[in-house]
């Protein structure tokens, strides 16, 4: 079988696995927050999708999942420079599509699946024209979104050591553009958040693959085999780790910064792999089974996340909580004729995108798990109680 043929089978499995994931989740407050808060790029292209295929979570996850197969084939391409071996480009592939990270922005709605995408097209379109050529793309990429802001500073360190002061003056022109547009702030007193960005990079990741691409970064530092992705990559890394002395840092906005530096991290695998003789390459085997293990056990785990409520004494504790219930939720009160009610803020705008709008003679009252009560609405997965509520007719007379 042609790798060609094989990267397409890969490719439409991912898309109707993630296709199918839709019907397994609901909303999500800050999904409900992009959608009907501040104007954004992103939020137009939701709306516009929404707008074709209607107000259901198909209309609002399709385009996440349009710019993660866009990823996947840049990736693709992308990866021919540092990999000659079409079946490597493959397995390269297969692992970007299981990383945590990578599954989370193809299904939940943030700006993470688009700067994934943006930042593999710009390294994709740098390959293929004069950097001047696509100045435009990247003063669009200032005005489209502030996570493209630290793509800037990754440029400004590569043209300045490539000494092209056009495109390094070029570059600081647009993250200042970028940080006024987005008012980006540093902020905070020295603070302990440094343990916690590394742990989100490990979720991200899985702890062996994230330790790795930390590990090339820094021996192709030391051995001067440096390239653009790597200034951009390492100077987003950098920043990150940094500003976690001092403030909370939105993991979405840097981490995919670190996920396109995987081609880099699979040419040093490759090549660390073909200069040993057999009886050393043992280890390298074992670390890549254990890792495409970890990997598979994660993807399994997120898309049949549900069964965790089988295990967890607590259902608020499941990872996903806030990305269930509220589609059972508003199903549930429009069979019972009810489309308007008053509740939390946070479950008010969740279940506006599902036809149920506010109102102030009927009360929606969120009950604890734990209490025996008898609840007007309870919502089960797995015959396993995960919400109840009470709901009332208020008299306004």
């Amino acid at each position: 079988m042609s790798s060609r043929l094989i990267f397409f089978l890969l490719l439409g499995l991912d898309a109707f696995i993630l296709l199918l994931e839709t019907a397994h989740v609901s909303i999500s407050y800050n999904e409900a927050l992009l959608l009907y808060g501040n104007k954004s790029f992103l939020q137009e292209i939701i709306k516009f999708f929404i707008c074709i295929f209607g107000e259901n979570d198909i209309g609002l996850r399709l385009a996440m999942i349009l710019f993660h197969l866009g990823s996947v084939i840049l990736l693709y391409d992308i990866s021919k420079k540092y990999l000659k071996s079409s079946r490597n480009r493959l397995w390269l592939v297969l692992i970007f599509i299981l990383l945590p990270g990578v599954i989370s922005a193809a299904l939940v709605v943030n700006h993470a699946g688009l700067l994934i995408f943006g930042l593999l097209l710009y390294i994709y379109l740098s390959d293929k024209f004069k950097e001047i050529y696509i100045a435009p793309l990247l003063f669009a990429f200032a005005l489209l979104d502030s996570g493209f802001s630290y793509l800037f500073l990754g440029l400004m360190v590569y043209h300045f050591f490539e000494k092209n002061r056009w495109m390094f003056l070029y570059n600081i022109l647009l993250y200042l553009v970028s940080i006024s547009i987005y008012n980006i702030k540093i902020y905070g007193s020295p603070s302990g958040h440094f343990l916690d960005i590394m742990g989100l990079y490990s979720a991200i990741f899985t702890p062996i693959v994230f330790i790795y691409i930390f590990y090339v970064l820094y021996k192709r530092f030391l051995t001067k085999k440096i390239d653009k992705i790597w200034y951009i990559s390492t100077t987003a890394l950098l920043i990150s780790l940094i500003l976690s002395f001092r403030q909370r840092v939105d993991i979405e906005v840097f981490a995919p910064y670190l996920i396109i530096s995987l081609p880099l991290a699979a040419q040093s695998f490759v090549s660390s792999y073909r200069v040993r003789v057999k009886e050393f390459r043992k280890k390298y085997k074992i670390i890549f089974v254990i890792s495409l293990i970890f990997l598979v056990l994660n993807a399994v785990i997120v898309f049949f996340n549900k069964e965790l409520y089988r295990v967890l004494d607590n259902p608020k504790k499941h990872f996903a909580y806030d990305m269930h219930v509220a589609k059972e939720l508003a199903t549930y009160l429009k069979a019972h004729n009810i489309d308007c009610v008053k509740t939390n803020y946070k479950m008010q705008l969740r279940l506006k995108f599902y036809g149920v709008n506010e109102c102030d003679n009927i009360e929606l009252k969120e009950l604890s798990l734990g209490k025996e009560k008898d609840a007007n609405v309870t919502i089960r997965y797995n015959n396993i109680a995960v919400y109840k509520a009470d709901v009332t007719k208020i008299n306004n007379r």
